[in-house]
């Protein structure tokens, strides 16, 4: 072997040997003596398959990483490899910097194998605590597009290498965004697809296609392909392969690389007489009794022997001379840290529609940095074709695969927004949901908030583009980190795209109408942003209230304005009306940053106030913030499913979004405070 093929063969068999070690063992962690049953896990717990063909990657992109004048950032697809990161972490000393128990050391290797799969609270899977963990593995397919976005905001020399599994290849969002590479041209990511045959349970559907027709699928695509078959290929052509694909990458050349291997090669051939090596009896440990089966034990120290771990750490642990010269030469880098978000340029003029808001406000952000627009081949629909074809755009007909893109923009310090139908968000829902998990993870860096701009609502639409889905299931989550915003008219929405710009570690998603409507006095808008919530005069009677409306978006704001007089005529009594900018200040201030206190929501709405509340999304959005915190008749007016297509007024009046539907439901509320207060 040439030294460097030296060098990434011990780091491979370093990094598979620790992996191993992990799951199985609880003591002698490096084989000082013989295995005995007091050594092994009684249940070892974790995910074996990937870890070979995903530590020959590593250890490959590392070593290459800073050679050449070109930085190389690995991202791991799969949530499974995380064996084979958390055990390169550990050699490289990343993750004693996270958690200082796990030194590179005997100890604490003792530590990490009897931690596994728990890991002092970082898991068993990638953590965005370790390099490689950008990209949080449990949304299985985004990886790639996410790669693609990571890449814009790099900047030049650096390569994004996203590892994905063969089973990634068939989900929807990784299969779409081969194509979407092409509205990224330039983009320097190369993907190396692991081809080890098989999903988690089943053979894999890529990895049954010979080269020629891996070629001419990649080809079809639009992708230049390169298969290699480790490790009988062997390091050096690897190395060669992934060198000329780097070059290829940043010379603009679409490339991919196809790793084909065995599932859980040099590992166990078979256990117990049943093949276990290249099938899916591989994906976990297939050694599951070496603690009481001394068969198992036998072939457990015979695997574990087979990477010759004398030859890699000291007597004491450490790595050895030859292994710490390659553990010198790794360049282990990751996505750049967010910068501060420019001042845009001020906004002179008022804004009048929706439009004029949101191609404003975000035509002053992409002029000040480093800002793009991801949306679907939907805006002229959303009357903001002034964006199109801007070279800060991006439109793709995928949902999923522009929400990693634009995740992965943010993840390396750029700033953006994502515009989508409402009806189509939910689309959007599982990527969104891990974006949040990894957010809350140990060891997860800051990043520019991800914005999601929802429009074209069901209520202007037809039947099948109905669907508030989103926010009703981001809500039911309660975490802290989302904003529901939903502004009332043109101004509320660039004041709020503005914030949501520049703010930092948040989920904003707006809610705003692309339909003209009424305009509305700005004397609160200040009130609005700061605290989430004002009354609004213009709408309001001096005394105190016996109803009071909380509208919650452009169109309940426009609804509520035109009830109002038949109310205080048919009812007489004194309304107050309250604007919600955002929804999470109707939640529980324990759970919610912008939550009010009971106290405060009673003087906002009214000691003894009957509640109308009027919004754009599900009632049950609203009811899972409100839960029980009010000791007064309240009613929720939002949207409502519909057994097949209506005409808009009758969609409107079947879910009591229209004046008449707030006259009764006001008439049974005041009814119902009457009653209460005869008790």
């Amino acid at each position: 072997m040439t030294g460097h093929a030296q060098h990434t063969d011990l780091l491979w068999r370093a990094q598979t040997y620790v992996a191993a070690a992990q799951i199985h063992l609880r003591d002698n962690v490096l084989l000082r003596r013989p295995l005995s049953l007091g050594d092994v896990k009684a249940r070892p717990a974790g995910h074996w398959g990937t870890v070979p063909g995903t530590a020959w990657a590593l250890a490959h992109i590392t070593l290459l990483s800073g050679t050449g004048g070109s930085e190389l950032v690995p991202l791991l697809g799969a949530g499974h490899a995380g064996v084979a990161q958390i055990a390169a972490g550990w050699l490289t000393g990343h993750l004693a910097a996270a958690r200082p128990q796990f030194t590179c050391d005997e100890q604490g290797l003792v530590n990490l194998c009897r931690s596994f799969p728990e890991v002092a609270g970082l898991g068993s899977e990638v953590t965005p605590a370790l390099p490689a963990g950008d990209f949080l593995g449990g949304r299985l397919g985004g990886c790639l597009p996410f790669a693609q976005g990571a890449a814009l905001a790099s900047g030049a020399g650096r390569v994004i290498v996203p590892v994905l599994g063969d089973g990634e290849c068939e989900t929807p969002t990784t299969a779409a965004a081969w194509l979407a590479a092409h509205a990224l041209p330039g983009t320097p990511v190369l993907p190396i697809v692991h081809l080890n045959g098989f999903r988690m349970g089943a053979p894999s559907l890529l990895a049954d296609l010979d080269e020629r027709a891996l070629t001419a699928y990649a080809a079809g695509l639009g992708w230049h392909a390169c298969t290699i078959t480790v490790p009988d290929d062997g390091h050096e052509v690897f190395h060669a392969e992934l060198a000329q694909a780097i070059a290829d990458t940043l010379a603009g050349r679409r490339t991919v690389l196809f790793m084909r291997c065995v599932k859980g090669w040099s590992g166990p051939a078979t256990v117990g007489g049943q093949q276990v090596l290249g099938t899916a009896q591989a994906h976990k440990t297939p050694l599951t009794g070496a603690a009481a089966d001394s068969a198992q034990l036998h072939a457990l120290e015979a695997w574990l022997s087979s990477y010759r771990p004398e030859e890699l750490f000291t007597d004491a642990g450490h790595p050895g001379p030859c292994l710490a010269t390659a553990l010198a030469e790794t360049g282990c880098p990751r996505l750049k840290a967010p910068r501060p978000a420019p001042a845009p340029a001020p906004v002179r003029q008022q804004p009048v529609s929706f439009a004029d808001a949101v191609t404003t406000m975000i035509r002053a952000h992409a002029h000040a940095g480093d800002f793009r627009v991801f949306s679907p081949d939907e805006l002229a629909s959303n009357r903001l074709a002034e964006l199109a074809g801007r070279p800060w755009t991006t439109e793709v007909l995928a949902e999923e695969v522009l929400g990693e893109q634009l995740a992965g923009f943010n993840a390396a310090g750029g700033r953006g927004v994502l515009i989508s139908y409402e009806a189509f968000a939910p689309l959007l829902a599982t990527g969104l949901v891990s974006l949040l998990k990894q957010q809350r993870m140990p060891g997860a860096a800051p990043r520019p908030s991800f914005n999601l701009l929802l429009t074209s609502y069901g209520w202007h639409n037809t039947y099948t583009h109905g669907d508030p889905s989103l926010t009703t299931t981001l809500l039911a989550l309660e975490d802290p980190a989302l904003r529901v915003l939903t502004p009332a008219d043109p101004a509320r929405l660039a004041a709020v795209l503005d914030d949501a710009f520049t703010s930092t570690g948040q989920l904003n998603v707006i809610v705003a109408g692309k339909h003209p409507l009424p305009p509305i006095p700005a004397d609160t808008l200040r009130e609005e942003l700061d605290r989430g919530v004002a009354v609004w005069p213009h709408l309001s009677d001096a005394q105190p209230p016996a109803l009071t409306v909380v509208v919650c978006g452009d169109l309940p704001a426009a609804v509520t304005a035109e009830a109002l007089p038949r109310i205080r005529a048919e009812l007489g009594v004194a309304v107050r009306v309250v604007s919600v900018l955002d929804l999470t200040v109707l939640g529980d201030p324990a759970v919610w940053p912008a939550g009010l206190a009971t106290d405060e929501l009673d003087v906002l709405l009214g000691e003894d106030a009957a509640l109308l509340v009027v919004t754009l999304g599900h009632p049950a959005a609203i009811w899972s913030l409100l839960k029980a915190r009010y000791a007064r008749p309240v009613e929720v007016i939002g949207w409502r499913e519909t057994e097949g297509p209506r005409s808009q007024p009758d969609l409107a009046a079947l879910a009591g979004m229209s004046a008449e539907g707030l006259l009764t439901a006001a008439g049974r509320l005041l009814k119902a405070r009457t009653r209460c207060d005869t008790w």
